[in-house]
C-alpha cells in the first residue's frame, strides 16, 4: 500500500523530539507540508534541519508554549501564513507526570489539562472549521494505554489523556458526516528522549541499551517500539488510506495493554 499525503499541510505540536519528531518526518517523506511546534527553537531547528535533508517539504519550526491560548492563535495564524489551511492536525504535545493522587496539587492537575487537554481542544477549534468546510481532514489525538487502563500512580495522565480519548469521540461523530476523520493513537513503550530520565532515575548504574531491553521484557511482543514504527501509523490514520476510520483510540504498544 502506498500511503502519499501529497499536497497536504500538517501540524504536529510536540514536534521536536521522539514520536512528533519521526512523525513530521514520515508525514514529509510522504509529501506533506509540515509544521512543528514545542517550546525549544533550538531543538525545532534541528528537528527541521534533518526533516529537509531526508524530505521535498515544506518545513516550519515554530516555537510555542501550548499551555497559552494566545501562543496557540497566534501559531495556528503564522502556518496558515506560510504553508496554508492546516489538513491534518496532530496533538502530541505532552508528558507522562505520574504521582500519588494525595501528592498532586491543584496546580499540578491544572498544568497536565493545559499541555495535554484544553491545548489538544484549542488547536482542533481552530483547524475544524476549515476542514469541514473543504469537507477533509484529519485529527490524531496521541494519548496513552493509561486512558482505557488507568492504574495507581498513573494520575495526572491517565486522567486528562482519558478526557482525551472522550473528546476523539465526541469529535468523530460531530466531524465525520463533513469528512473530517478524528483518531486516538494510544501509546505503550517507545524508545524515546523522555526513557533516558527514566533511566537515571532509576537504574542509574545500568547502560541506557541494556536499561532498555530489561524493560522491553514486560511488553508481550519482547520489546520496546521504535519512533518510526508509531509514525507509520499516524501516517496511515493521516491519509486517503483510512478514510473509513474515525472515532477509534488504537493501541500502539505491542500488546502492552493486555499485560499491566
Amino acid at each position: 500500500m502506498d500511503i502519499r499525503l501529497d499536497g497536504r499541510t500538517a501540524l504536529i505540536t510536540g514536534g521536536s523530539l521522539g514520536l512528533g519528531r519521526a512523525m513530521a518526518l514520515k508525514f514529509a517523506q510522504s509529501g506533506a507540508n509540515v509544521a512543528i511546534l514545542a517550546r525549544r527553537q533550538n531543538l525545532l531547528d534541528e528537528a527541521a534541519g534533518e526533516i529537509r535533508q531526508k524530505a521535498q517539504a515544506r518545513v516550519l519550526p515554530l516555537a510555542c508554549d501550548v499551555r497559552k491560548p494566545e501562543e496557540i492563535t497566534a501559531s495556528h495564524a503564522a502556518i496558515e501564513r506560510a504553508l496554508g489551511p492546516i489538513d491534518i492536525l496532530v496533538n502530541n504535545a505532552g508528558t507522562s507526570a505520574t504521582a500519588a493522587f494525595e501528592d498532586i496539587s491543584d496546580a499540578d492537575w491544572q498544568h497536565d489539562l493545559d499541555l495535554k487537554f484544553f491545548a489538544a481542544v484549542r488547536f482542533s477549534r481552530l483547524a475544524y472549521p476549515g476542514m469541514k468546510a473543504r469537507r477533509w481532514g484529519r485529527i490524531i489525538n496521541v494519548l496513552n494505554i493509561h486512558a482505557k487502563t488507568p492504574q495507581a500512580r498513573t494520575a495526572p495522565t491517565s486522567v486528562s489523556r482519558a478526557a482525551g480519548m472522550a473528546l476523539t469521540k465526541v469529535m468523530a461523530g460531530e466531524g465525520a458526516p463533513h469528512g473530517v476523520l478524528v483518531n486516538a493513537m494510544l501509546t505503550g513503550f517507545f524508545v524515546t528522549d523522555q526513557w533516558h530520565r527514566h533511566h537515571m532515575r532509576e537504574a542509574p548504574g545500568m547502560g541506557f541499551d541494556d536499561f532498555i531491553v530489561e524493560k522491553g521484557k514486560s511488553v508481550p511482543i519482547g520489546r520496546f517500539g521504535t519512533a518510526e514504527e508509531f509514525a507509520n501509523m499516524a501516517c496511515f490514520l493521516a491519509s486517503d488510506a483510512a478514510s473509513y476510520i474515525t472515532g477509534t483510540a488504537i493501541n500502539v504498544d505491542g500488546g502492552r495493554a493486555y499485560a499491566v
